[in-house]
């Protein structure tokens, strides 16, 4: 493979800043048992600077970061380039000399707090031996913890400081991962993904801290992130990652409004607004990107560019720099986006903005009605307290709010997984309550759902075929439907062999509503089935509902954190907080004019309003 031995050149400083840098990374390959992953990627980070490296799942973003910090998993490992901070090069050090650096002066924050929390130890003992194991004396650290606490925003620390992992929300554990990785006041915070799956609210309170922390102690910030939302709140600097190499480099604002590389524009292309027009398919950047020690002579995106020419398939690309006021871009494309074209989008001119609803979707399937549920025997609020919902085949029915607010126990009842202490859920008119087996898999024919973790939800043992064919089996169909299905969903036929873990995630999730739609239901409830996904394969599977909607008539009951997501695909939104429905409106009017305070917040933290 022919590759430019160096990406790019040293970045430049954030807009008035002329600090030498702290981080310099230049030459940096990285390899994968046989296959090398990251391709001479240069970068550096000045102090109090935020950069975000952004790019699809298996760009090398992680793995960059990793070999960085010299943190890289078994069986990868740096082949060359140089890493140095404040001029020493870490790849050059003994592994002691790295480990007093790792923690002390380079912190690191993961995506999974869960993974990386000891679910039996208190959270302030956790705290405190971040501390103690660089030298700190008890009293110290202890000291330490409880400053940390209070540092990242989490209340009443005296006390919340003996609570353990699980007494915490997912916002407070990612902050404590936070307050860990800060517990040696580090020159420089790594954070991959440190928002993923997080609501509005609590991400917005993620990023506000990164830039807090920034502001208040100089730390710099090298952001991991595949959600150009964070970059714009947060970064100074953003360097964009495809197939383990730079493609473009730009101060923040610049890349946003004016990308010069096709994958960047691709990218944005792909990203649904807030204010952009509902019910169309989003643009989607085609094909797959290459597998590791896949042969690409020429440009790694060519084949899913369509502005490629000859040349790309050819010619690696080098690097082109453009100075600028506001700091120094660059890119590595031949056929670069010219300043004020306009990134080439699909034809939907014949495409009707709202989806066909079918002459007999008059009816709605599923109702739920003044659900109340109560986990154990909690005296607490209860997780739903009166609430109700109603979905039509064709209609597409939004549910948002923060994490802890009760959608995904929603999603449960109205499935009949949880059996509510007052309410009904009926599907067809018949309630769950009572039903005989029988009938139980009558109703589930009508209703079925779409996992959050499509992996999560296959059998690592079953192929497509075997995993597509289950329901058809259980529910007596005929398995001739099996290629309907695969062909229904876009995936090819030669997948129908594969196991999960060949499959990409936006397959995964494609395989995940085929085995939904197996039974010919009339609804889908999904309960967050993007969230965890990059932005042009989340872009691919709302295109999927989009198009399912408009083919089969099917009903959608869609749960999700992304407001720009449910603004696009539904036709109502329900805000839920604390186990109440505090607004129910149309999309449209929601997202325009919103009436409870709550609802507001949520736009806000979101970009609008």
């Amino acid at each position: 493979m022919t590759a430019p031995t160096t990406n790019t050149p040293t970045a430049a400083a954030p807009a008035g800043t002329t600090a030498p840098p702290l981080l310099e990374v230049a030459g940096l390959r990285v390899s994968a048992g046989p296959h090398q992953v990251v391709h001479g990627v240069d970068f550096t980070v000045r102090p109090g600077e935020i950069l975000g490296l952004v790019g699809e799942s298996g760009s090398g973003k992680t793995l960059t970061a990793l070999a960085a910090n010299r943190m890289l998993p078994p069986g990868c490992r740096t082949t060359a380039g140089t890493v140095r901070l404040d001029g020493t090069d870490l790849l050059a050090l003994p592994e002691p000399a790295v480990r007093a650096v790792r923690g002390r002066r380079i912190g690191m924050v993961f995506q999974d707090p869960l993974a990386y929390l000891n679910p039996r130890m208190p959270i302030g003992r956790q705290l405190a031996e971040a501390a103690l194991v660089h030298g700190a004396s008890r009293t110290d650290a202890r000291a330490r913890a409880l400053e940390l606490l209070d540092l990242v925003g989490i209340p009443e620390p005296a006390r919340r400081h003996r609570d353990r992992p699980h007494e915490f929300s997912g916002g407070m554990r990612q902050r404590v991962l936070i307050a860990m990785a800060m517990a040696n006041r580090p020159d420089l915070l790594i954070a991959d993904e440190p928002t993923t799956a997080l609501d509005p609210t609590t991400q917005a309170g993620i990023l506000d801290l990164l830039v807090r922390l920034r502001d208040e102690t100089g730390t710099a910030v090298l952001l991991i992130t595949h959600d150009l939302g964070v970059v714009a709140r947060t970064c100074d600097t953003v360097q964009v990652m495809y197939a383990g190499r730079i493609a473009e480099r730009a101060p923040v604002k610049r890349l946003l409004a004016a990308p010069r590389h096709r994958y960047t524009a691709g990218l944005l292309a792909a990203v649904p607004r807030l204010d952009g027009p509902r019910g169309l398919p989003l643009a989607v950047i085609g094909g797959r990107p290459p597998a590791a020690g896949e042969p690409l002579p020429g440009c790694a995106f060519a084949p899913r560019c369509a502005a490629a020419v000859e040349r790309c398939a050819q010619e690696a690309p080098g690097w082109v720099t453009e100075p600028a006021v506001d700091g120094e871009r660059g890119y590595a494309c031949h056929v670069p986006v010219a300043p004020g074209e306009e990134a080439p989008a699909e034809d939907l001119s014949a495409v009707p903005e709202e989806p066909a609803v079918p002459e007999t979707a008059t009816e709605p399937v599923l109702v739920a009605e003044n659900l109340t549920v109560r986990y154990g025997r909690r005296r607490g609020a209860p997780a739903l307290d009166g609430v109700g919902l109603t979905a039509a085949p064709g209609r597409a029915v939004g549910v948002i709010g923060e994490s802890g607010s009760g959608k995904s126990t929603l999603a449960r009842a109205l499935l009949g997984l949880l059996r509510p202490q007052s309410g009904s859920v009926r599907v067809g008119g018949r309630s769950w309550d009572g039903a005989s087996g029988a009938e139980e898999r009558a109703l589930r024919r009508r209703v079925q759902f779409v996992f959050q973790d499509p992996y999560a939800s296959l059998s690592p043992r079953m192929t497509v075929r075997e995993a597509l064919a289950e329901p058809l089996l259980a529910h007596g169909l005929p398995l001739g439907r099996i290629d309907e299905l695969i062909e229904l969903v876009g995936l090819p036929a030669a997948l129908l062999e594969a196991l999960p873990h060949r499959l990409s995630g936006g397959q995964r999730q494609r395989v995940a509503i085929a085995r939904a739609l197996a039974v010919g239901p009339e609804v889908l409830v999904a309960d967050e089935p993007t969230s965890a996904l990059d932005v042009s394969v989340q872009a691919q599977i709302l295109n999927l509902l989009i198009d399912l909607r408009r083919r089969t008539g099917i009903g959608l009951v869609f749960i999700s954190h992304d407001l720009a997501l449910v603004r696009h695909l539904c036709d109502e939104v329900l805000v839920m907080r604390h186990g109440r429905v505090v607004e129910q409106a149309p999309a449209e009017r929601l997202f325009t004019a919103p009436e409870h305070p709550y609802t507001r917040q949520l736009l806000a933290a979101a970009g609008q309003h």
